[in-house]
Protein backbone atom coordinates (compact mmCIF):
# COMPACT_ATOMS: atom_id res chain seq x y z
CA UNK A 1 0.00 0.00 0.00
CA UNK A 2 2.94 2.46 0.85
CA UNK A 3 4.46 1.83 -2.61
CA UNK A 4 0.98 2.49 -4.20
CA UNK A 5 1.05 5.39 -2.86
CA UNK A 6 4.50 6.16 -3.07
CA UNK A 7 4.49 5.60 -7.33
CA UNK A 8 0.90 7.61 -7.28
CA UNK A 9 2.64 10.74 -5.45
CA UNK A 10 5.47 10.14 -7.54
CA UNK A 11 3.46 10.24 -10.77
CA UNK A 12 1.64 12.98 -9.85
CA UNK A 13 4.49 15.58 -8.72
CA UNK A 14 5.93 14.27 -12.28
CA UNK A 15 2.61 15.42 -14.11
CA UNK A 16 2.96 19.17 -12.69
CA UNK A 17 7.08 19.59 -13.42
CA UNK A 18 5.71 18.73 -17.10
CA UNK A 19 2.93 20.34 -18.05
CA UNK A 20 3.58 23.94 -19.47
CA UNK A 21 1.71 26.82 -18.13
CA UNK A 22 -0.79 28.29 -20.94
CA UNK A 23 1.38 31.26 -22.72
CA UNK A 24 0.23 34.63 -22.07
CA UNK A 25 -2.10 35.92 -24.67
CA UNK A 26 -0.50 38.28 -26.55
CA UNK A 27 -1.82 42.16 -27.14
CA UNK A 28 -4.45 42.54 -29.66
CA UNK A 29 -1.33 43.98 -33.32
CA UNK A 30 -1.57 47.37 -33.26
CA UNK A 31 -3.15 48.32 -36.78
CA UNK A 32 -0.11 49.86 -39.47
CA UNK A 33 0.52 53.30 -39.24
CA UNK A 34 -0.01 55.71 -42.51
CA UNK A 35 2.55 57.13 -44.22
CA UNK A 36 1.89 60.63 -44.11
CA UNK A 37 2.03 61.95 -47.45
CA UNK A 38 4.38 65.11 -47.61
CA UNK A 39 2.71 67.08 -50.85
CA UNK A 40 5.49 68.20 -52.98
CA UNK A 41 7.07 71.68 -52.99
CA UNK A 42 5.51 73.77 -55.78
CA UNK A 43 7.35 75.02 -58.23
CA UNK A 44 6.93 78.47 -59.70
CA UNK A 45 6.56 79.07 -63.11
CA UNK A 46 9.78 79.89 -64.47
CA UNK A 47 7.72 82.71 -66.60
CA UNK A 48 5.03 84.52 -64.95
CA UNK A 49 3.09 87.56 -66.84
CA UNK A 50 3.53 91.14 -64.69
CA UNK A 51 3.08 94.88 -65.34
CA UNK A 52 5.33 96.98 -67.56
CA UNK A 53 5.55 99.01 -64.07
CA UNK A 54 7.37 96.13 -62.34
CA UNK A 55 10.33 96.47 -65.07
CA UNK A 56 12.65 98.61 -62.92
CA UNK A 57 14.35 101.38 -65.17
CA UNK A 58 11.96 100.87 -68.19
CA UNK A 59 10.87 104.46 -68.46
CA UNK A 60 14.06 105.37 -68.38
CA UNK A 61 16.08 103.26 -70.80
CA UNK A 62 17.33 104.22 -74.37
CA UNK A 63 15.23 101.88 -76.17
CA UNK A 64 16.78 103.59 -79.41
CA UNK A 65 19.96 101.94 -78.57
CA UNK A 66 18.47 98.09 -78.70
CA UNK A 67 16.56 98.71 -81.78
CA UNK A 68 19.28 97.40 -84.50
CA UNK A 69 19.66 94.53 -82.38
CA UNK A 70 15.91 93.45 -81.65
CA UNK A 71 15.84 94.50 -85.55
CA UNK A 72 18.49 91.13 -86.15
CA UNK A 73 16.28 88.93 -83.92
CA UNK A 74 13.53 89.67 -86.38
CA UNK A 75 15.41 88.31 -89.15
CA UNK A 76 15.62 84.87 -87.76
CA UNK A 77 12.16 84.98 -86.51
CA UNK A 78 9.81 87.12 -88.48
CA UNK A 79 8.90 83.33 -90.40
CA UNK A 80 7.20 82.67 -87.03
CA UNK A 81 3.49 83.40 -86.69
CA UNK A 82 3.60 84.75 -83.01
CA UNK A 83 6.39 87.02 -84.21
CA UNK A 84 4.97 88.18 -87.24
CA UNK A 85 3.03 91.12 -85.99
CA UNK A 86 5.87 92.73 -84.05
CA UNK A 87 8.73 92.14 -86.90
CA UNK A 88 6.52 93.78 -89.75
CA UNK A 89 5.56 96.60 -88.10
CA UNK A 90 8.88 97.57 -87.42
CA UNK A 91 9.23 99.06 -90.60
CA UNK A 92 6.64 102.08 -89.36
CA UNK A 93 8.64 103.14 -86.66
CA UNK A 94 10.18 106.03 -85.61
CA UNK A 95 13.29 104.30 -84.19
CA UNK A 96 14.65 107.63 -83.16
CA UNK A 97 11.97 107.90 -80.10
CA UNK A 98 12.36 106.53 -76.97
CA UNK A 99 8.75 107.56 -76.95
CA UNK A 100 7.58 105.44 -80.09
CA UNK A 101 9.60 101.94 -79.51
CA UNK A 102 8.16 101.80 -76.16
CA UNK A 103 4.59 102.38 -77.45
CA UNK A 104 5.87 100.05 -79.71
CA UNK A 105 6.91 97.31 -76.96
CA UNK A 106 3.86 97.48 -75.00
CA UNK A 107 1.33 97.59 -77.53
CA UNK A 108 2.97 94.08 -79.19
CA UNK A 109 4.96 92.45 -76.21
CA UNK A 110 3.78 91.22 -72.75
CA UNK A 111 6.18 91.23 -70.09
CA UNK A 112 6.90 87.51 -68.10
CA UNK A 113 9.26 88.19 -64.73
CA UNK A 114 12.25 85.11 -65.18
CA UNK A 115 11.68 83.45 -61.79
CA UNK A 116 13.80 80.31 -60.17
CA UNK A 117 12.01 77.25 -58.89
CA UNK A 118 11.67 78.57 -55.47
CA UNK A 119 10.33 81.18 -56.56
CA UNK A 120 12.91 83.51 -56.48
CA UNK A 121 13.52 86.73 -58.81
CA UNK A 122 17.16 86.91 -59.31
CA UNK A 123 20.32 85.19 -60.57
CA UNK A 124 24.04 85.29 -61.77
CA UNK A 125 24.45 87.46 -64.47
CA UNK A 126 28.00 87.03 -65.83
CA UNK A 127 29.81 88.23 -69.33
CA UNK A 128 31.70 87.66 -72.18
CA UNK A 129 33.58 88.99 -75.07
CA UNK A 130 35.43 88.32 -78.53
CA UNK A 131 39.75 87.81 -77.89
CA UNK A 132 42.09 88.53 -80.38
CA UNK A 133 44.61 85.87 -79.85
CA UNK A 134 48.01 86.02 -81.81
CA UNK A 135 48.55 83.34 -84.14
CA UNK A 136 50.03 80.95 -87.41
CA UNK A 137 48.89 79.09 -90.24
CA UNK A 138 51.42 76.77 -89.66
CA UNK A 139 53.46 75.64 -86.27
CA UNK A 140 56.79 76.66 -85.00
CA UNK A 141 58.69 77.19 -81.71
CA UNK A 142 56.38 80.21 -80.57
CA UNK A 143 53.15 79.23 -82.20
CA UNK A 144 53.07 75.65 -80.88
CA UNK A 145 49.35 75.18 -79.04
CA UNK A 146 46.82 74.11 -81.74
CA UNK A 147 43.31 75.63 -82.58
CA UNK A 148 41.22 72.41 -83.97
CA UNK A 149 38.55 72.64 -86.39
CA UNK A 150 35.39 69.89 -86.61
CA UNK A 151 36.92 66.30 -86.22
CA UNK A 152 35.39 63.88 -88.81
CA UNK A 153 34.47 61.07 -86.20
CA UNK A 154 32.63 63.32 -83.88
CA UNK A 155 29.06 62.40 -83.80
CA UNK A 156 26.57 64.73 -83.16
CA UNK A 157 23.39 62.69 -82.20
CA UNK A 158 19.58 64.70 -82.04
CA UNK A 159 17.17 62.81 -80.67
CA UNK A 160 14.10 65.31 -81.09
CA UNK A 161 12.91 63.62 -84.23
CA UNK A 162 11.76 60.59 -81.55
CA UNK A 163 11.51 62.00 -78.57
CA UNK A 164 10.29 65.70 -78.71
CA UNK A 165 10.89 66.06 -74.99
CA UNK A 166 14.78 66.21 -76.19
CA UNK A 167 14.73 69.07 -78.17
CA UNK A 168 17.07 71.01 -76.57
CA UNK A 169 19.72 68.09 -76.11
CA UNK A 170 22.40 66.75 -78.18
CA UNK A 171 24.21 63.86 -77.11
CA UNK A 172 28.10 63.75 -79.11
CA UNK A 173 30.20 61.05 -79.18
CA UNK A 174 32.93 58.50 -81.10
CA UNK A 175 32.60 55.31 -82.75
CA UNK A 176 34.37 52.61 -80.93
CA UNK A 177 34.12 49.53 -82.81
CA UNK A 178 30.21 49.17 -82.96
CA UNK A 179 29.63 50.92 -79.98
CA UNK A 180 29.61 54.95 -79.64
CA UNK A 181 31.68 56.13 -76.65
CA UNK A 182 32.32 59.49 -75.16
CA UNK A 183 34.04 61.93 -77.77
CA UNK A 184 37.85 62.72 -75.91
CA UNK A 185 38.30 64.96 -73.33
CA UNK A 186 40.71 68.37 -73.05
CA UNK A 187 43.14 65.73 -71.63
CA UNK A 188 43.33 63.49 -74.34
CA UNK A 189 43.20 65.89 -77.17
CA UNK A 190 45.89 67.86 -75.65
CA UNK A 191 47.92 64.97 -75.32
CA UNK A 192 47.65 64.03 -78.79
CA UNK A 193 45.19 60.80 -78.18
CA UNK A 194 42.84 62.36 -80.34
CA UNK A 195 43.02 62.10 -84.34
CA UNK A 196 42.98 65.37 -85.08
CA UNK A 197 46.19 65.53 -87.00
CA UNK A 198 45.61 67.44 -90.36
CA UNK A 199 42.67 69.55 -88.11
CA UNK A 200 44.46 72.41 -86.66
CA UNK A 201 43.12 75.69 -88.71
CA UNK A 202 45.76 77.86 -87.01
CA UNK A 203 48.06 77.35 -84.12
CA UNK A 204 48.56 80.09 -81.34
CA UNK A 205 51.12 81.29 -78.91
CA UNK A 206 49.29 81.11 -75.47
CA UNK A 207 48.03 77.92 -73.62
CA UNK A 208 46.03 79.47 -71.33
CA UNK A 209 44.53 82.36 -73.98
CA UNK A 210 43.12 79.58 -75.95
CA UNK A 211 41.61 77.49 -73.26
CA UNK A 212 39.67 81.37 -72.57
CA UNK A 213 39.17 81.38 -75.88
CA UNK A 214 36.65 78.32 -75.55
CA UNK A 215 35.19 79.77 -73.11
CA UNK A 216 34.28 82.90 -75.02
CA UNK A 217 33.58 80.54 -78.24
CA UNK A 218 34.72 83.08 -81.26
CA UNK A 219 37.10 85.48 -81.11
CA UNK A 220 39.92 86.82 -83.71
CA UNK A 221 43.42 85.44 -84.85
CA UNK A 222 46.20 88.27 -85.32
CA UNK A 223 48.92 86.74 -87.86
CA UNK A 224 52.15 87.55 -88.70
CA UNK A 225 51.41 89.25 -91.82
CA UNK A 226 49.22 91.58 -89.96
CA UNK A 227 45.83 90.22 -91.24
CA UNK A 228 43.40 89.63 -88.61
CA UNK A 229 40.49 86.76 -89.19
CA UNK A 230 37.70 85.74 -87.15
CA UNK A 231 36.95 82.52 -86.07
CA UNK A 232 33.76 81.24 -84.26
CA UNK A 233 31.65 78.24 -82.60
CA UNK A 234 31.91 75.13 -84.73
CA UNK A 235 31.12 71.93 -82.04
CA UNK A 236 32.14 70.95 -78.84
CA UNK A 237 32.99 67.03 -77.74
CA UNK A 238 30.16 66.76 -75.26
CA UNK A 239 31.83 66.92 -71.93
CA UNK A 240 30.07 69.02 -69.36
CA UNK A 241 31.89 72.02 -68.29
CA UNK A 242 33.63 72.79 -65.29
CA UNK A 243 34.51 75.91 -63.85
CA UNK A 244 38.37 75.91 -63.17
CA UNK A 245 37.95 79.21 -60.98
CA UNK A 246 35.88 77.04 -59.00
CA UNK A 247 38.35 74.75 -58.48
CA UNK A 248 40.96 76.59 -57.28
CA UNK A 249 38.64 78.41 -54.72
CA UNK A 250 37.96 75.18 -53.10
CA UNK A 251 41.29 74.01 -52.91
CA UNK A 252 42.72 77.56 -51.86
CA UNK A 253 44.54 78.00 -53.73
CA UNK A 254 42.75 81.37 -54.82
CA UNK A 255 40.37 83.68 -52.97
CA UNK A 256 37.00 83.72 -54.21
CA UNK A 257 37.71 87.42 -54.93
CA UNK A 258 40.33 87.19 -57.26
CA UNK A 259 38.61 83.91 -58.87
CA UNK A 260 38.53 86.10 -62.31
CA UNK A 261 39.73 85.18 -65.77
CA UNK A 262 42.80 87.77 -64.90
CA UNK A 263 43.13 86.21 -61.47
CA UNK A 264 43.11 82.31 -63.12
CA UNK A 265 45.74 83.70 -65.78
CA UNK A 266 47.95 85.35 -62.96
CA UNK A 267 47.79 82.17 -61.01
CA UNK A 268 48.71 80.37 -64.29
CA UNK A 269 52.20 82.50 -64.89
CA UNK A 270 53.24 81.76 -61.53
CA UNK A 271 52.38 78.49 -61.18
CA UNK A 272 53.61 76.86 -64.41
CA UNK A 273 53.96 73.62 -63.67
CA UNK A 274 50.27 73.36 -62.36
CA UNK A 275 48.77 74.42 -65.21
CA UNK A 276 47.89 71.73 -67.51
CA UNK A 277 46.44 69.99 -64.34
CA UNK A 278 44.16 72.98 -63.61
CA UNK A 279 43.16 72.91 -67.43
CA UNK A 280 42.11 69.39 -67.96
CA UNK A 281 39.63 69.61 -64.64
CA UNK A 282 37.66 71.04 -67.60
CA UNK A 283 36.74 68.15 -69.96
CA UNK A 284 35.01 70.32 -71.97
CA UNK A 285 36.53 70.87 -75.57
CA UNK A 286 35.53 73.44 -78.17
CA UNK A 287 36.02 73.45 -81.77
CA UNK A 288 35.85 76.10 -84.34
CA UNK A 289 35.13 77.36 -87.58
CA UNK A 290 36.42 80.24 -90.34
CA UNK A 291 33.65 83.17 -90.35
CA UNK A 292 33.59 86.52 -92.55
CA UNK A 293 35.70 89.16 -91.93
CA UNK A 294 32.73 91.10 -92.52
CA UNK A 295 30.30 90.91 -90.33
CA UNK A 296 29.46 93.24 -87.82
CA UNK A 297 30.38 91.03 -85.01
CA UNK A 298 30.05 87.17 -83.68
CA UNK A 299 27.57 84.89 -84.82
CA UNK A 300 25.00 83.83 -82.09
CA UNK A 301 23.32 80.65 -81.40
CA UNK A 302 20.16 82.74 -83.38
CA UNK A 303 22.12 82.73 -86.40
CA UNK A 304 22.41 86.46 -86.36
CA UNK A 305 25.23 88.62 -85.21
CA UNK A 306 25.96 89.46 -81.79
CA UNK A 307 25.63 93.31 -80.62
CA UNK A 308 27.80 94.77 -77.88
CA UNK A 309 25.96 95.46 -74.68
CA UNK A 310 23.19 94.49 -76.03
CA UNK A 311 23.26 90.62 -76.66
CA UNK A 312 23.17 88.18 -74.08
CA UNK A 313 22.91 84.12 -73.90
CA UNK A 314 20.41 82.71 -72.18
CA UNK A 315 19.28 78.61 -70.98
CA UNK A 316 17.09 78.07 -74.11
CA UNK A 317 15.10 75.48 -72.49
CA UNK A 318 13.55 78.59 -70.41
CA UNK A 319 13.65 81.57 -72.86
CA UNK A 320 13.14 81.55 -76.26
CA UNK A 321 16.15 82.47 -78.91
CA UNK A 322 15.73 85.99 -80.17
CA UNK A 323 13.54 87.34 -77.34
CA UNK A 324 13.96 90.88 -75.83
CA UNK A 325 14.63 90.75 -72.05
CA UNK A 326 15.07 93.46 -70.05
CA UNK A 327 17.72 92.89 -67.89
CA UNK A 328 18.25 94.75 -64.29
CA UNK A 329 21.65 94.57 -62.67
CA UNK A 330 24.76 96.48 -61.52
CA UNK A 331 28.02 97.25 -63.40
CA UNK A 332 30.74 94.67 -63.09
CA UNK A 333 32.56 94.92 -59.66
CA UNK A 334 29.72 97.85 -59.02
CA UNK A 335 26.88 99.20 -57.44
CA UNK A 336 26.04 101.17 -60.34
CA UNK A 337 22.66 99.97 -62.14
CA UNK A 338 22.54 98.26 -65.81
CA UNK A 339 19.22 98.28 -66.23
CA UNK A 340 19.27 97.81 -70.18
CA UNK A 341 16.92 95.96 -72.78
CA UNK A 342 19.05 93.38 -73.93
CA UNK A 343 18.07 90.82 -76.80
CA UNK A 344 18.40 86.45 -75.97
CA UNK A 345 20.59 85.74 -79.25
CA UNK A 346 23.07 83.43 -77.64
CA UNK A 347 23.59 80.23 -75.77
CA UNK A 348 26.26 79.28 -73.57
CA UNK A 349 27.27 75.54 -71.92
CA UNK A 350 27.91 77.20 -68.07
CA UNK A 351 24.39 79.15 -68.98
CA UNK A 352 21.88 76.62 -66.93
CA UNK A 353 18.85 78.37 -65.10
CA UNK A 354 15.75 80.73 -65.36
CA UNK A 355 17.35 83.49 -64.16
CA UNK A 356 20.96 83.19 -65.46
CA UNK A 357 22.56 85.13 -68.57
CA UNK A 358 25.97 85.92 -69.86
CA UNK A 359 26.37 90.00 -70.96
CA UNK A 360 28.05 89.78 -74.19
CA UNK A 361 30.67 92.95 -74.16
CA UNK A 362 32.09 93.36 -77.83
CA UNK A 363 35.47 92.74 -78.91
CA UNK A 364 39.14 93.20 -76.88
CA UNK A 365 40.91 94.19 -74.09
CA UNK A 366 38.44 96.36 -72.63
CA UNK A 367 35.73 94.45 -73.48
CA UNK A 368 37.62 91.69 -71.85
CA UNK A 369 38.13 93.31 -68.67
CA UNK A 370 34.19 93.65 -67.99
CA UNK A 371 33.78 90.47 -69.13
CA UNK A 372 35.97 88.59 -66.81
CA UNK A 373 35.23 90.75 -63.94
CA UNK A 374 31.59 90.53 -64.50
CA UNK A 375 30.14 88.24 -61.25
CA UNK A 376 26.48 89.92 -60.75
CA UNK A 377 23.44 89.60 -59.51
CA UNK A 378 20.26 90.72 -61.47
CA UNK A 379 16.50 90.66 -62.65
CA UNK A 380 15.60 89.33 -66.10
CA UNK A 381 11.91 90.60 -67.66
CA UNK A 382 11.27 88.64 -70.57
CA UNK A 383 8.91 90.13 -73.58
CA UNK A 384 6.98 87.93 -75.28
CA UNK A 385 4.71 88.91 -78.05
CA UNK A 386 0.69 88.94 -77.21
CA UNK A 387 -0.32 85.76 -77.81
CA UNK A 388 2.92 83.24 -77.49
CA UNK A 389 2.75 80.93 -74.94
CA UNK A 390 5.65 81.36 -73.10
CA UNK A 391 8.05 78.23 -72.43
CA UNK A 392 6.79 75.72 -69.12
CA UNK A 393 10.32 73.61 -69.65
CA UNK A 394 11.97 74.25 -72.87
CA UNK A 395 11.89 76.57 -75.61
CA UNK A 396 12.13 75.55 -79.45
CA UNK A 397 15.90 76.13 -79.46
CA UNK A 398 18.63 73.50 -79.94
CA UNK A 399 20.90 76.08 -81.92
CA UNK A 400 25.12 76.43 -81.22
CA UNK A 401 26.34 79.67 -80.60
CA UNK A 402 29.51 81.67 -80.44
CA UNK A 403 29.88 81.23 -76.28
CA UNK A 404 31.02 78.30 -76.19
CA UNK A 405 30.98 77.98 -72.15
CA UNK A 406 30.01 80.98 -70.88
CA UNK A 407 30.28 82.55 -67.66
Amino acid sequence: MKNLLALLFTLAVSACATLEKPAPIPPPVAPPQAIPVVPPTPVAPPLQSVGWEALAGWQDEDLAAAWDAFKKSCVALQKQPAWQAPCVATTGVASSSNAALREFFEQYFIPYQATQPDGGSEGLITGYYEPLLNGSRTPSKRYRHPLYGLPDDLLIVDLSSVYPELKNLRLRGRLEGRRVVPYYNRAEIDNGVAPLKGKELYWVDDAVELFFLQIQGSGKIALPSGETLRIGYADQNGHPYKSIGKALVERGDLPLEKASMQGIKDWGKQNPGKLPELLNLNASYVFFRDMPNNLPGPLGALGVPLTAGRSIAVDPRHIPLGAPVFLATTWPNSAKPLNRLMLAQDTGGAIRGVVRADFFWGFGKDAGKLAGSMKQSGKMWVLLPKGYTPPQNGATSNGQGVNGNGG
